[in-house]
């Protein structure tokens, strides 16, 4: 084949690929703002449910081992029940409580000028070719530090960008594909690692009732894989997203890019005793949670368990880590000449985020009616016994797997329910087949990753919508779910591809984790 030929492959394919993102993109904007899906998909569930519950669908759940049904969401006790709990609806919904407390220190450090210096010096250090698999692996990262990325990294990536001269959307989608899309890729164990072993031993033991999982099972092949995501993801982003996206016009009365020019002495001096103020704030933390009495610890003693308060203290420290620099640097550069213009830098931060205000209004209405409904949790069982039924050979069966897990991640957010409802099931058919519940797990996780990033319903999506609105106030959830789309599918495609090829080679998956059952 000539080079000619191959070239004109290669750009019939790069215009194909643009049609395809330009169709999900306008018809994505069609789609009313998102407080209006929320709003019309609360109405959808509320008629389905009324529907489907005068039908008997003979599903047992795989936990309770009761029936599971269509719950009506419009008899008169649902209806009064939704009433007298939509305000607690709204304030409990964990997203925007974590958001807003988490903006309030950054708005305060962002507002002082000590996060446009901090950029300042990031970029000086860090070679122009390795600012998007920095920000991915960094992304990466941060899901140790529970949801920190979807409030930290994810829009310092925009930021990051422009002030490099790049389109900022660029930098909040890498940003995003790396704390979302690679969610289940990490280097260090998180809290994630051993609440899905406790759901893969008990579907295990359905099977073998002795069967132990090791919570770090996993440990060794999303280590590995964040080198696969970092790798996806830059090639993806400079090859496929910066070319499409630098056609987007940024808004004239968008937030302008930071101030790349020389760093005077002055802001030198503030930043160094801003970042020894934070570096002191950080030294006190570990020495506060050495101990094995910490107060910090979970009752075993755990640092990051999930029931241990220094992982549900995160948000916090966010907050304290970045106002604290914010502080003092504002002060010493003359920007907080007292108290009343910090609290005015929380003010000006909090009225950007009215859109996403509005937004988790109404998406915390619509969730907690999908799930009081049992719609998803019927979904995802009828979608594993699908799955069960077509009896496929294991290779196939493990594809099948991320596949089930892909299409349900877009119906069911939460990764640990996910997995209780359909791990029950999927596990011990596995087991018959001599596929270990290792195994299946890692599956699992590759499947909840990659579909995270073009899910209307993941509680985050509409605030990386707003993220975006910040540069271009055009775009909807199509502009996103286009710009996500090309990560989402390389990301499906390499990372299966890696997991079959892992397990061909016999690489280990984690710690005590087996291929096949028996081991």
């Amino acid at each position: 084949m000539s080079k000619s030929t191959i070239e004109g492959n290669a750009q019939a394919s790069s215009k194909g690929m643009d049609r395809f993102l330009n169709f999900i993109e306008k018809t994505g904007n069609k789609i009313p703002d998102p407080a209006l899906l929320f709003f019309w998909g609360l109405l959808l569930v509320w008629a389905l449910s009324a529907l489907f519950s005068q039908f008997n669908l003979g599903l047992i759940h795989p936990i309770t081992q009761e029936s599971v049904a269509v719950n009506n969401q419009l008899t008169g006790d649902s209806l009064a029940h939704f009433l007298a709990n939509m305000v607690t609806t709204f304030t409990g919904f964990a997203p925007l409580g974590i958001v807003l407390v988490a903006m309030l220190g950054v708005g305060v450090a962002d507002s002082s000028g000590f996060i446009n210096t901090a950029l300042k010096k990031m970029l000086r250090f860090t070679p122009a070719k390795l600012l998007t698999p920095m920000l991915i692996l960094v992304a990466i990262m941060s899901h140790t530090a529970a949801d920190a990325g979807y409030v930290l990294v994810i829009p310092l990536g925009g930021i990051l960008f422009h002030a490099a001269g790049r389109h900022p959307l660029v930098g909040i989608a890498a940003a995003f594909a790396g704390v979302s899309g690679g969610f289940s890729a990490n280097f260090i164990p998180s809290g994630i690692d051993p609440l899905l072993a406790g759901f893969t031993q008990s579907a295990a033991q359905v099977f073998d009732p002795s069967y132990i999982v090791n919570p770090l099972a996993n440990i060794y092949f999303t280590g590995l894989s964040s080198i696969l995501i970092v790798a996806v993801g830059w090639w993806v982003t400079e090859k496929v997203i910066e070319p499409r996206l630098s056609k987007i016009k940024i808004d004239d009365d968008a937030e302008n890019a930071p101030n790349l020019g020389e760093i005077s002495a002055l802001e030198n001096r503030a930043f160094n005793r801003a970042l020894l103020a934070m570096g002191a704030g950080i030294t006190l933390l570990i020495v506060l949670i050495i101990p094995e009495s910490s107060a910090l610890r979970s009752a075993t003693g755990q640092l990051t368990a999930f029931d241990a308060p220094l992982m549900q203290s995160i948000v916090p420290l966010i907050f304290i880590l970045f106002i604290i620099p914010g502080v003092v640097y504002g002060r010493m550069v003359g920007k907080f000449k007292n108290n009343d213009d910090v609290i005015k830098s929380m003010s000006q931060t909090m009225g950007t985020m009215g859109c996403y205000i509005v937004m988790s209004f109404f998406c915390a209405q619509f969730l907690v009616a999908f799930s009081q409904s049992n719609i998803g949790v019927i979904l995802a069982l009828y979608g594993a016994q699908f799955l069960q039924y077509l009896q496929l050979p294991g290779e196939l069966t493990i594809v099948g797997l991320i596949l089930l897990t892909a299409f349900i991640n877009l119906l069911v957010g939460s990764a640990s329910a996910k997995w209780a409802l359909i791990g029950p099931v999927l596990v011990p058919m596995l087991m018959a087949v001599n596929i270990s519940p290792e195994l299946s797990q890692a599956a699992y996780r590759v499947g909840d990753s990659v579909s995270n990033i073009i899910s209307p319903l993941m509680v985050f999506f509409p605030l990386v919508v707003v993220y975006c609105q910040r540069y271009v106030k055009s775009t909807g959830i199509g502009t996103l779910a286009s710009m996500m789309m090309p990560f989402s599918i390389a990301m499906l495609v390499a990372w299966t591809l890696f997991l079959l090829a892992y397990w061909a080679l016999g690489i280990p998956l984690g710690i005590q984790a087996p291929y096949t059952y028996p081991a």
